[in-house]
């Protein structure tokens, strides 16, 4: 990961942790080490359907070179990539686990990450089991919590604007000459 990509760096997204949670898993030196280590990314509850986030999230990070594994318990392919029902059925090694399903499910996935030797546990935005981190800080996994593994990527690489978006548009026009 470079240098960052200036004031889109500084800025602050709201979260429901605490101060002291948030400084532990939300800490910017781990964000990057972990993106910056990682090349596959197993995505649990990566969603069948294009139009939901996990999918848009799975499709960028691919763009941008991560091998994604897809864990879904019924779907056979995602993404052209091979899906397994569980994180125990992926035969290879899985840098961060990434993980898209309800706070109640995540201490089970948090266990499967351990168990499979994963080097990172990343909990979506808005996605908060401390149960979970529990178990992989206890087991010496980086835990990410409450952030968008996308925009996290799009903070540290210089892909992501101001407000958050890659307009895919490089200008120094306004922006409503665009809109004709």
């Amino acid at each position: 990961m470079g240098s960052g990509s200036g004031l889109a760096c500084d800025l602050t997204l709201n979260s429901a942790l605490s101060p002291e949670l948030m400084a532990r898993y939300q800490n910017q030196a781990t964000v990057r080490r972990v993106l910056g280590r990682s090349r596959t990314i197993a995505m649990v509850g990566l969603s069948t359907h294009r139009q939901k986030a996990s999918s848009f999230v799975a499709t960028y990070l691919q763009s941008h070179g991560f091998k994604i594994i897809p864990v879904h318990p019924k779907a056979k392919e995602i993404l052209g990539e091979p899906a397994y029902p569980t994180l125990l059925d992926i035969n290879g090694e899985v840098d961060i686990v990434n993980i898209f399903r309800p706070p109640r499910e995540c201490p089970l996935y948090a266990q499967q990450a351990v168990a499979i030797g994963a080097k990172a546990f990343w909990l979506q935005l808005r996605l908060i089991s401390e149960d979970a981190a529990a178990i992989a800080d206890g087991a010496g996994l980086d835990v990410v919590m409450d952030r968008c593994i996308k925009m996290e990527h799009g903070r540290y690489d210089g892909t992501m604007h101001f407000v958050g978006l890659n307009t895919g548009i490089v200008t120094a026009r306004r922006a409503r000459q665009w809109l004709r």
